[in-house]
């Protein structure tokens, strides 16, 4: 017998709800889940119920960061200039600098 999918509250998750996004979109969304630290399906049930996103600093937090910090400097180092930078990087830089600025505020 398969484990049952309960959230924090014990509430069955039986419904799946399913949507199709474009292959930069996916890119994008994958992004901003690893530097969540969460699941995909607990970022996107977070996002879609208009909640925050709550990150807890954690080794699998860290890395994303970091990977996703390291991909944002190369594609950087590419352009000829600002003017290249796509929406989805600065959403993704934008969202990397909220992190890592609650992260030093929980610190102090």
């Amino acid at each position: 017998m398969s484990h049952k999918n309960v959230d924090t509250k014990n509430r069955l998750r039986s419904v799946v709800v399913g949507f199709r996004m474009s292959p930069e979109e996916a890119e994008m969304l994958n992004s901003l889940v690893k530097v969540s630290g969460l699941n995909k399906q607990d970022y996107l049930i977070s996002r879609a119920l208009q909640r925050d996103v709550i990150v807890n600093g954690n080794p699998r937090v860290f890395i994303g960061l970091k990977k996703e910090l390291i991909a944002l400097y190369n594609e950087f180092q590419r352009l000829n200039d600002c003017s290249q930078i796509t929406d989805e990087q600065l959403i993704l830089l934008n969202q990397i600098m909220k992190i890592l600025n609650e992260m030093r505020f929980e610190n102090d």
